[in-house]
Parts: structure tokens; C-alpha cells; sequence
């Protein structure tokens, strides 16, 4: 009888369900996904959560293989000595590996009434609670979004063009990842919703009352509802179990995306750091890390060498409300073009791209391996790696 591989995948987002479904190639495996809640949420659709038009959540019956377990629950503490999980119920899952794809959420602001006063944006349940509040506020309530990356300006357009007085406070610059054209086109759009938009020195938050921001330049904004999109965080669950990290929490791993601790630890999405050197946090990239994480995986299984990971972009998609979007042209190593494509033809892109990326978990779920990104390999991160490594040997070296 052959002996069963016990694979354990913490995280239910588009990392966690694509690595979920690749490991279905080998019947020798079982495979336990672990997420906190019973269904997948389309984190790229929360601003249409906020603005009433999308719900934003799938059946994990459409999007799992038939042979993933879905255990709905929170891990606490991973025992990697012991190849187990702690959850949040006082229950344990052991592993023969784990799968570290638990995603990114909101960041601390730092910044003084802002935890207090401020609604962030990163989950369904934050995006939910936003509803309501809106919803009771009314309807000339101003309403302020800090944060000038895609998340932010889609979320302001949403409401704008719903009829909401809307101010968007990039700090800044609006868009950072735009080219200056495609930037300007962002910003006409905004313009004619009817979106206040402030940036530059002046414009940073520097502090969030019941019912005003106040801005680095002296200025008070009266917000009635404030909307904090700005920063990034990951859960400190590696961190908490002992795992090496970078900086913002993310595992440490090698180019395989195999932890620096562990080799029965394998990390994907947004909570990975590939030689501390991680890829942007999006859905463009967690499809293939996924990917990749599962194929780690399952060439340690067979004994075999597994490849490192070789990721190219080809951009960035924004909405901007229902009839309007922009996707940014980017070269692989994830600098944009001058080149976009905007006004209807891009928010239909936009749009094709979010059922495209549950199709793609989908068509996995179907036939698992069937994900190539082979189109989309991008070299150049190869000499940021060579020359990462020659500046540590040089700041090892001695003084002359």
C-alpha cells in the first residue's frame, strides 16, 4: 500500500486554493486546506463590496478540487519540530508539509486616531462593516479615502460614482506604480466623478478624528467617513512560531519560496519573501506562486531538485467605477510602460481579468498542473539577486 504525503496548506486566497489544487496531480497526497472562513473571497472585488455592487465571495465548491479538505478555522501557533498546527479552537493538524499562503491585510497606521477612527479595507469583514457604516451615513456625508494605490483610488471612484462627496488623500502621489500618462488618465477620471484629489508634501495624514483628517500641511478635512487603504501587513503567525521573517512579517524563503528554517515549510502569495527580495502583492502574482509553492513541493516528494521561481508582470489593473478602468502596461521586471489601455475597453479588461482569475483556480481544481506562466518569465531578477549578493560580500569584507 502506497504511503499517504500529508500536505497542509495554510490560507484559502488565491495562493492557498492554486497551491491546493496543483497538489491534487499526485494521488499519493492529501491535501488540508485551512482558512478562517467557509468561502473564497475575491479580495480584488472588496471596493464593489464597499460600493454595493459585487459581493465579492465564491463557493469553495466551484473553485476546490474534490480531494481538498477544507477545515474552516484559524491556525495559531505552526510546531514545525513537531510537523503540526495549533488552531484557534485547540485542535491540531499534523503535516509532512505545510504551505505557508496566508495572504496580507491592514498595516498598523501608526498614525494617532486612525486605528480608532479610520475603516480599513483588506478583508470581507472590514469591507462589510464599511457597508454599514455608509449606509447609515448620509448621503452628503464626506467621506475621505487615504491611500493613493489601486486599492484607494478604485474604492473612491466606487463611491464617487455612486454619489458620494469623495476626497482622496494619496500622500505622495496618486497611483505610484503609473506612468505619468497613464497617472494623468487616472486622474482626469477622478476628476470628472467629481473626487477631490490631494497629494505631494502637504497631503500626508498626520492624524484622524471622529469627524476630520488632518493633513502634514496644516489643513483639516471634515470626514464623516474615513476609509484607510494606505500601508501593508501580513499575520504575524510565522513570526509567533518562531520562523524567520523580513521586515513586514513575510516568511523568509529561498528562491524554491522554501523557508530559510524549514524545508517541510514552503511559503506563496503576498506572505512570502524570496531571498527577502518579494514579489508586488496581487493576484497576478499569487496565481504562480501558488503554483510554484505546490511544485516545490511535490518535486521534495519525489526526490527530485526543485527549480526556483522565474516571475514576470505584465502590468496593473485599476477601476475606476463601473464604466471606466485603466490597465497599466508594465515591462516583466514590474516597471510600467508608457503605453495603457483606459476609458470602457479597460474597465471591460478589468473586469475579465477578475473572472479570470477564478476561472484559472477553477480550471486547476479540473486539471491540476494545467497553469503555465512560461509566457511571463522575467530574467532581470536574477542580476537584483547577483547584485544583492555582491553588496552583502562586500560589506563582509574587512577594511582595507
Amino acid at each position: 500500500m502506497t504511503e499517504k504525503t500529508d500536505v497542509v496548506v495554510i490560507g484559502g486566497g488565491y495562493a492557498g486554493v492554486m497551491t491546493a489544487n496543483r497538489l491534487t496531480r499526485r494521488d499519493d497526497v492529501t491535501v488540508t486546506l485551512i482558512n478562517p472562513r467557509p468561502m473564497f473571497v475575491e479580495r480584488i472585488r472588496l471596493h464593489q463590496v464597499v460600493g454595493g455592487t459585487h459581493d465579492a465571495v465564491v463557493d469553495y465548491r466551484e473553485i476546490l478540487a474534490t480531494g481538498v479538505r477544507l477545515v474552516v478555522g484559524t491556525v495559531t501557533r505552526i510546531d514545525a519540530a513537531g510537523r503540526g498546527v495549533t488552531l484557534a479552537t485547540g485542535g491540531t493538524v499534523g503535516y509532512d508539509y505545510l504551505v505557508y499562503a496566508v495572504g496580507s491585510g491592514s498595516a498598523d497606521p501608526r498614525v494617532p486616531g486612525a486605528a480608532e477612527f479610520a475603516h480599513p479595507l483588506a478583508g470581507l469583514e472590514e469591507a462589510l462593516r464599511l457597508r454599514s457604516v455608509l449606509d447609515t451615513a448620509s448621503a452628503t456625508a464626506a467621506v475621505t479615502v487615504v491611500g493613493g494605490g489601486p486599492t484607494g483610488i478604485e474604492t473612491a471612484a466606487e463611491l464617487a460614482e455612486a454619489g458620494r462627496t469623495v476626497t482622496l488623500v494619496c500622500g505622495d502621489v496618486l497611483g505610484p506604480y503609473l506612468h505619468p500618462r497613464g497617472r494623468r488618465s487616472v486622474a482626469g477620471r477622478l476628476a470628472a466623478l467629481g473626487v477631490t484629489v490631494l497629494e505631494g508634501p502637504d497631503a500626508k495624514v498626520t492624524a484622524v478624528t471622529r469627524d476630520a483628517v488632518r493633513l502634514s500641511g496644516g489643513r483639516e478635512l471634515p470626514s464623516e467617513v474615513t476609509l484607510w487603504t494606505a500601508g501593508f501587513g501580513v499575520p504575524d503567525l510565522a513570526a509567533r512560531s518562531g520562523l524567520s521573517t523580513d521586515a513586514s512579517g513575510r516568511l523568509l524563503t529561498d528562491e524554491t519560496l522554501t523557508s530559510m528554517d524549514d524545508a517541510r515549510i514552503v511559503a506563496a502569495g503576498d506572505s512570502a519573501a524570496p531571498s527577502d527580495l518579494p514579489f508586488r502583492m496581487s493576484c497576478q502574482a499569487a496565481g504562480p506562486l501558488g503554483a510554484h509553492a505546490a511544485d516545490t513541493v511535490l518535486s521534495r516528494i519525489a526526490d527530485e531538485r526543485p527549480a526556483p521561481i522565474e516571475l514576470g508582470f505584465a502590468g496593473q489593473c485599476i477601476s475606476l467605477g463601473r464604466r471606466v478602468g485603466i490597465f497599466q502596461l508594465a515591462h516583466r521586471n514590474d516597471t510600467a510602460m508608457r503605453f495603457h489601455l483606459g476609458g470602457r475597453p479597460g474597465a471591460k479588461l478589468k473586469e475579465f481579468i477578475c473572472r479570470g482569475t477564478v476561472k484559472q483556480l477553477a480550471d486547476e481544481a479540473r486539471k491540476p498542473g494545467s497553469l503555465s506562466w512560461s509566457w511571463a518569465k522575467d530574467n532581470t531578477r536574477r542580476h537584483a539577486l547577483e547584485a544583492r549578493r555582491g553588496e552583502v560580500r562586500a560589506a563582509a569584507e574587512p577594511a582595507a
